[in-house]
């Protein structure tokens, strides 16, 4: 539930050691001044991850010699429209790719709308599967995905139809297993990937700027939430410090996406909201209230490029 200022350039060895013991936080390297102390907020430094200089997210891999690019995930990864498929983040960060690693790189999707972690792996839909029918893979890959959004949104459904918080929370539990399930799965079996295999996965973002105010986008009626959430703040916290347990345990990547989105939801105008960014901050979400605008689909781009490339 925290924003990094736009003048945020934080030292690079600094954020590396953001984490050592009696060293300065990650929140007060990347993210000074924002945020309620009275609130939880996720807790990295537990981990001991680092994280990169651009504070975009972690700095596990060095990634290189790329020969595969493989999408997996949500909608988000598909894209939406009103937005164009030119603008999507996919398109934008496949270009930035193949800048990088040349023009031969070969590139494919099994993003799915909808999708949630056990999509990931487990039936009906075995998205890992479905890209990989045949292995070992002989390529060296990069696997980039977002997931988690809409597990956390049948999560609030779960709130306003009366399920107890207790309830939610195991419910949280089985989405991390098997987000952590499925990154295992790339890195626990070396003959799977002979020449390597690197994963960035992101957070979980949310539009309302840390209020579970679920009301505020004028259209989240039509995505079935009508209640707010305040007490959703647990179980995103819970499960944004799990997957970023899950990137330090497997030394892959995790994006801070509910950190850098933070401020550019619903409630941006807002001058009391604990992300607040000042006037005319970009809003990053469409009407969809779950999707990214042409500028977020751009962030969203850069941070994934940003881990690339450090």
């Amino acid at each position: 539930m925290l924003d990094a200022p736009a003048s945020a350039s934080p030292d690079a060895a600094a954020v590396a050691d953001a984490s050592a013991d009696g060293g300065p936080s990650i929140h007060d390297l990347c993210f000074p001044g924002l945020g309620n102390p009275n609130l939880q907020a996720p807790n990295y430094d537990q981990f001991h991850p680092v994280v990169g200089s651009h504070c975009d997210g972690t700095n596990h891999q060095d990634i290189t010699r790329v020969e595969k690019v493989v999408f997996l995930g949500d909608s988000i990864t598909v894209g939406t429209p009103p937005t164009l498929p030119t603008d999507y983040y996919r398109t934008r960060l496949t270009a930035s790719l193949n800048d990088r690693f040349g023009a031969s790189l070969e590139v494919q999707s099994c993003a799915a709308w909808g999708a949630r972690t056990d999509d990931l792996l487990l039936p009906p839909h075995q998205q890992i599967q479905s890209c990989f029918p045949t292995l070992p893979e002989p390529k060296r890959t990069l696997v980039i995905m977002t997931v988690g959004g809409n597990d956390m949104h049948a999560f609030a459904q779960d709130h306003q139809d009366g399920m107890p918080d207790d309830q939610i929370l195991g419910e949280v539990d089985r989405a991390i297993q098997d987000m952590s399930d499925a990154i295992h799965w790339f890195k626990d079996d070396p003959t799977r990937f002979p020449n390597g295999v690197f994963v960035i996965f992101s957070n979980i973002y949310e539009y309302t700027d840390g209020t579970g105010d679920t009301a505020s986008c004028p259209t989240a009626v039509l995505t079935g939430l009508t209640a707010s959430w305040p007490d959703g703040r647990a179980p995103f916290v819970h499960i944004e410090e799990q997957f970023m347990r899950i990137a330090v345990e497997t030394r892959t990547d995790m994006l801070l996406l509910l950190e850098n989105f933070c401020g550019h939801g619903f409630h941006s105008d807002d001058p009391t909201n604990e992300c607040y960014r000042g006037p005319g901050t970009p809003r990053y979400f469409d009407l969809t209230c779950i999707h990214p605008t042409p500028e977020g689909h751009a962030r969203l781009a850069d941070m994934f490029m940003n881990v690339v490339r450090e």
